[in-house]
């Protein structure tokens, strides 16, 4: 099962998210490939995922050389600079939200056509991208079926359409958090919808909304990654810090709920002490936008 990792196992997989706590983004630039290294409040929490989670995924979408991919929901860029260093940033294009958010992928991503925006009303034309690809958000937006729909307009016929998910009950960071705080603090997440949590409790779902968006060939994956934390204290920074859902969340709450809410993770996650490692497991999908009628 996804969680803490044994002793024997945590140099595997070590990421190098370390770095002060709200840096401004900053990287040296790979000219190559037109994609900078970056380092976000995000990019120490759910995002020390990002970078495993990227490269899984452009497996299973199948990218290629000489393909024009977009990233939905891009958030600070970690698929957008994967794919651009397969492809090249100009044959990238990412589109997000947040103006933050997006501010972040540019610079980590100079070349790449990034955009402000929403996944339900792409700003791009039909059949415009070889792949089409969305990292841990689909399950975040106000309607995932029009997403997904749209995900399939923009791509061109015989185009990948892929995304991933956390699997609901083996992401130990936020299962354990969220966990916690609904026994701490019940009322406050009064409103908050499950599947924005975590992930989704029925990846069936998937298979509903790609096929529901005229999709083809669709098969469901699943596959591990990892993150690596110098301590307890390194993994709730973020928390503190008030960064997604759940650290606003946890801002939200008074000091004793907060309080029992830290507790109670750190017991769930089996009271670590010193540097360990978490496992995820994560769920995806891929289809295949249908050809053109004749």
């Amino acid at each position: 099962r996804p969680g803490l990792l044994p002793a024997s196992d945590q140099g595997r997989l070590r990421a190098s998210w370390f770095g002060a706590e709200g840096a401004r983004a900053r990287g040296r630039l790979c000219e190559s490939r037109g994609v900078a290294e970056a380092t976000h409040p995000y990019d120490r929490h759910v995002g020390r995922y990002g970078s495993p989670l990227a490269k899984s995924l452009i497996e299973i979408a199948g990218i290629k050389q000489g393909d024009r991919a977009l990233d939905v929901g891009c958030g600070t860029g970690q698929l957008t600079a994967k794919l651009a260093a397969v492809l090249g940033g100009e044959n990238v294009a990412a589109l997000d939200p947040s103006q933050e958010f997006v501010a972040v992928c540019r610079g980590r991503v100079p070349a790449a056509d990034v955009r402000i925006g929403s996944a339900q009303a792409l700003p791009f034309a039909d059949g415009e991208f070889d792949a089409v690809l969305a990292q841990l958000v689909i399950q975040l937006v106000a309607d995932p079926p029009a997403a997904v729909r749209e995900m399939a307009r923009v791509a061109r016929p015989g185009a990948p359409v892929s995304a991933c998910f956390w699997d609901d009950a083996e992401m130990p960071l936020l299962r354990s958090f969220w966990d916690a705080a609904g026994e701490a603090a019940p009322a406050a997440l009064a409103g908050i919808e499950a599947r924005t949590q975590v992930g989704l409790s029925d990846p069936a779902l998937l298979e509903k909304w790609w096929a529901a968006a005229g999709l083809e060939g669709i098969s469901r994956h699943q596959f591990e990654v990892s993150a690596h934390y110098e301590s307890f204290e390194d993994l709730w920074r973020p928390f503190d810090s008030g960064v997604g859902e759940s650290g606003r969340l946890y801002r939200s709450l008074d000091a004793g709920q907060r309080a029992a809410t830290r507790a109670d993770a750190h017991r769930r996650l089996g009271s670590p002490e010193g540097p360990f490692e978490l496992g995820a497991r994560v769920q995806a999908i891929r289809g295949i936008s249908p050809a053109a009628p004749e």
